[in-house]
């Protein structure tokens, strides 16, 4: 299933796409695509229904964030081999975790804004996954149960913020705006293995990361048995998962967005993304 949120900014309705492409509203049936609607009972009383029995939705209407009530979204840094060999880093040897801060999550399709005297926006394409059994001390042997599905992340980053203001990454991850997730949540059962998906992104039609998921240094499975071990893991987390090369930083020299561009990315399968970038 492709399940999506629809509508206006904070007013957004629980929706699905069907085999056709067209956007039916779930609102009769669940409240949101959140917490316990995302545990496997919650997705299986929503397979359950038949899709052309629900109410069609303008296809010109706004995509939300495909996840509503996140209460964690977490990312993974240098989690491809070929991205870290980019940014002249050691590959490492635990997964390297940082939070962005939920009030940086948009739709997918929402512009990003960067901030007051940015010099060093830039652009991260990532697979996002989504906590459906929430759980802590999870075993890898039973990790991927408690994956409700999969969506695209741009993992938006101020790089002056996240490396040269004090040492946090979080502050350069966390602008509003610099979490666009979606455009839908497509369940696992449509995406046979996480670990074998084309990635890509592009900067006014210039391609500059073209990767797969394949070159992941801790794939899916690990990281939710290790998120697992450090947090309790709930309904509607967000985990992104890492980028392959092709960001602005690790250009030569390197480019950064300065407002007015559009970016497109996508995730084979898991659908496109297009932003226009502008000032604040």
């Amino acid at each position: 299933m492709k399940l999506l949120r629809h509508g206006p900014k904070g007013q957004e309705k629980p929706g699905l796409l069907d085999d056709a492409g067209n956007i039916r509203d779930l609102s009769a049936h669940v409240d949101d695509i959140a917490g316990d609607v995302l545990t496997p009972d919650g997705l299986g009383r929503i397979a359950a229904l038949d899709p052309l029995s629900l109410p069609v939705v303008d296809p010109a209407t706004r995509l939300g964030p495909c996840v509503g009530r996140v209460g964690k979204f977490i990312g993974i840094g240098l989690n491809y081999a070929d991205h870290a060999a980019e940014a002249g880093m050691e590959i490492p040897s635990e997964p390297i975790l940082f939070s962005k801060f939920t009030s940086a999550i948009s739709g997918p399709n929402d512009d990003v804004e960067i901030p007051p005297g940015s010099a060093k926006t830039d652009w991260e394409v990532e697979l996002g996954f989504v906590i459906g059994q929430g759980g802590r001390d999870i075993p890898e042997a039973r990790a991927m149960s408690h994956v409700a599905g999969y969506c695209v992340v741009n993992d938006i980053s101020e790089r002056e913020w996240q490396a040269e203001r004090g040492g946090s990454w979080d502050k350069g991850k966390g602008f509003d705006s610099f979490g666009p997730i979606g455009p839908w949540l497509v369940t696992t059962d449509d995406v046979p293995d996480p670990q074998r998906l084309r990635m890509w992104l592009e900067v006014d039609g210039q391609r500059h990361q073209d990767g797969t998921t394949a070159t992941m240094i801790f794939g899916v499975r690990t990281l939710v048995a290790y998120l697992s071990r450090c947090m309790s893991l709930q309904p509607g987390d967000v985990i992104a998962t890492g980028t392959p090369p092709g960001v602005g930083m690790g250009m030569k020299p390197p480019r950064f967005l300065r407002g007015g561009e559009t970016m497109r990315l996508g995730i084979e399968g898991l659908g496109e993304q297009r932003q226009l970038v502008r000032r604040r």
